[in-house]
């Protein structure tokens, strides 16, 4: 059984990522409270970078509570996914939406992402090898 971990390797850590991701972003996926901006990379697996800004989520305890719930998202569909970076925004009332309701929100993300990587010029560059369709669970 493979990782399901969430190591450095999969997080944007530099303002540099964080700017190519915005200035190149060819994808981009909409959740209610919640936006992906997406760029495809070259390193096989996707990264993930989030901004959750006070003025959009006033309490800290809601960002830290979003931030986590977007983490383990990622963690769990990182095999599902195709190699770009991914910057995830948040919205204005978001902070409203129970654990549940974002975790749905962020699979149907995900896996318009993953449809839209696979429709696009880049769709054979992006997509791994784990993930072609024998055994997946829609």
């Amino acid at each position: 059984m493979s990782s399901q971990g969430y190591p450095r390797q999969l997080r944007l850590l530099t303002a540099g990522d964080y700017r190519r991701v915005f200035e190149t972003a060819a994808f981009k996926v909409h959740g209610k409270g919640l936006m992906a901006l997406a760029s495809p990379n070259e390193r096989g697996h996707p990264r993930l970078g989030l901004i959750f800004s006070k003025k959009n989520v006033r309490r800290a305890v809601d960002r830290n509570r979003l931030k986590r719930i977007v983490r383990e998202s990622i963690r769990l569909q990182q095999y599902r996914l195709p190699s770009v970076d991914i910057v995830v925004l948040a919205r204005r009332g978001v902070h409203e939406l129970d654990n549940a309701t974002v975790h749905r929100q962020l699979h149907g993300m995900w896996r318009r992402l993953e449809r839209e990587a696979r429709r696009s010029s880049y769709g054979t560059d992006l997509l791994s090898p784990e993930s072609g369709d024998a055994g997946r669970e829609r």
